[in-house]
């Protein structure tokens, strides 16, 4: 029997939990006693802990009182972990287990908690992407991915943002036991087995400038009012008033991307949002936002998210429809 240890604490991520304990809960039922998971919900003390959406979680044992090793232990995340605000407990847990397990790591922001307990230095993870910068940030030496559903280093293993955690424990459960029985308890939880592209397509590329004044914000406004056009930095130069050297220097001081870096960027935010609330033609989105061709957007598309526009659509099309609307169209069509 494989043990299993999830921290939990005040604030917790409730579904950080629940998604790795039914995965791995679902996958007992297709084994052996002897081959099956024994989960293991710890906390500093025994009593209940409210997670962060107001449910009560009741740990099976405290990090004292707990077994010394596990053959997986992983923290979950919170909303208040990228803000410092990680129990000490978890710390320290963290930091005395990690050494004694086969595999351990994080859900979603329980990186955070990882970095506090030192165990991110020279690793490859990865994080909610609302706050992959903030992890890169406050923890220098750890090599940050923007985009990846799930990580493995080694013997730590990271999740992206919040169902990711099921994703990952999938692709351990195929680790143990192949990837048939992960597709099999997949299957049972009405979720892929194994998701197609990363998270960057659930993330907004752009974010507002700090100060919305400056001559960078002007350029990233005139860009974004007129994205169908083409630009050189010599030309975002000029509307910043600057010398093309020196705007390009300031531009990433600000914005820590390069002018064409943002310029790409900014023409994926509008297509997307296209692609999400309109019917527009692929290569009228692709005009309109200045990639010239359908075939040009869908090169970037497949680059930066792994999906291209039309799979996007399918994916994120903002469609809502009543059961009114259905029955209104039926009657339009028998006219």
């Amino acid at each position: 029997m494989r043990t299993v240890a999830i921290a939990i604490f005040r604030g917790v991520q409730a579904l950080d939990v629940a998604g790795p304990v039914d995965v791995l809960g679902e996958a007992n039922e297709f084994l052996a006693p002897e081959d099956r998971y024994d989960v293991k919900l710890l906390a500093d003390t025994a009593g209940t802990v409210r997670a962060s959406n107001g449910l009560t979680l009741a740990p099976h044992d405290t990090f004292a009182r707990g077994p010394g090793r596990f053959d997986l232990a992983l923290v979950a995340g919170g909303p208040s972990l990228p803000r410092g605000d990680a129990p000490s407990g978890v710390t320290e847990w963290l930091s005395d287990v990690a050494a004694r397990c086969d595999r351990y790591g994080s859900i979603c922001t329980g990186a955070f908690a990882l970095g506090r307990a030192g165990l991110l230095d020279g690793r490859h993870v990865t994080t909610h992407w609302q706050h992959a910068q903030q992890l890169a940030d406050q923890f220098p030496h750890a090599r940050v991915d923007f985009d990846r559903i799930y990580l493995r280093d080694g013997p730590l293993v990271t999740s992206a943002g919040i169902t990711a955690g099921i994703d990952l424990t999938l692709a351990l459960v195929a680790e143990d036991h192949g990837p048939q029985l992960a597709l099999a308890v997949a299957k049972r939880l009405v979720v892929f087995a194994q998701r197609q592209g990363g998270q960057s397509q659930f993330s907004p590329y752009l974010t507002a400038p700090a100060d919305d004044t400056s001559p960078v914000a002007k350029v990233l406004a005139h860009v974004m009012a007129h994205i169908r056009e083409s630009f050189t930095v010599s030309d975002l130069a000029q509307i910043a008033g600057m010398s093309a050297r020196n705007f390009a220097r300031v531009f990433v001081q600000q914005t820590h991307i390069t002018p064409h870096e943002f310029v790409e960027r900014a023409r994926m935010d509008t297509a997307r949002k296209l692609l999400e609330s309109t019917d527009a033609p692929l290569k009228t989105i692709a005009y309109d936002c200045g990639f010239g061709t359908s075939d040009r957007m869908r090169l970037v598309f497949v680059r930066r998210i792994g999906a291209t526009p039309m799979q996007y659509r399918e994916r994120f099309r903002a469609t809502l429809q009543r059961r009114g609307d259905t029955g209104a169209a039926r009657e339009e069509s028998q006219r």
